[in-house]
């Protein structure tokens, strides 16, 4: 997961636009590396967000504003996380971290279901520990079909924009038409994954 993940692949996408030979590689590569960051910022991803990470890597969380209780315990709320291989939790300061063993992810089932986990709960408190350090792999565990397919569909439409000067395309039969700048059919796909009060 990078800023150059793409979340459909050039085949993939030569075949949408049934094209065989390798003469624009380089521009169907990069109309799909555009249309991912774009869904990326949609969404409110980091770049790649929605591709699992090859690697661990830590990230540390500030409890303040980023937990919640229930019945259940109380809940940290994390970036995604798409693997519990290497999954790690510490609390703690500076040099100073204690491995937390009895924590919980949520949502229930989620990486079964293809969802990353996005929080970590504990009986106790994790104020206690002021910080929390994550080691994990980042991501989704993979790519949602409704993200390649939005991949697919928006770097079909910047491909397309070449042939649409200013973003209006015309036709003999409807005239001249102006193109919004993320294709309905997109939005529709990718909604689920916004993030509240994004969009």
């Amino acid at each position: 997961m990078s800023s150059s993940t793409l979340y459909a692949t050039l085949e993939d996408f030569k075949a949408a636009r049934n094209v065989e030979d390798n003469d624009r590689d380089d521009a169907f590569t990069s109309v799909l590396l555009a249309a991912s960051r774009q869904l990326d910022r949609a969404c409110s991803k980091s770049p790649g967000g929605f591709a699992l990470a090859a690697d661990v890597t830590s990230r540390t969380y500030s409890t303040v504003g980023r937990t919640y209780a229930d019945r259940d315990g109380i809940w940290l709320l994390v970036d995604d996380i798409g693997s519990e291989t290497g999954l790690m939790v510490e609390v703690g300061s500076g040099s100073s971290w204690s491995t937390v063993t009895d924590y919980e992810t949520g949502p229930e089932n989620a990486l079964a279901r293809g969802l990353p986990i996005t929080r970590l709960g504990t009986p106790g408190n994790w104020t206690a520990g002021r910080r929390v350090r994550v080691t994990a792999r980042f991501g989704f565990p993979a790519v949602p079909e409704e993200i390649k397919r939005a991949t697919l569909i928006q770097a079909n439409r910047l491909y397309m924009r070449k042939d649409s000067a200013e973003g209006i395309k015309g036709s003999a039969d409807w005239g001249a038409v102006r193109l919004s700048k993320i294709d309905p059919d997109v939005e529709a796909l990718i909604w689920p994954f916004m993030a509240p009060g994004f969009g």
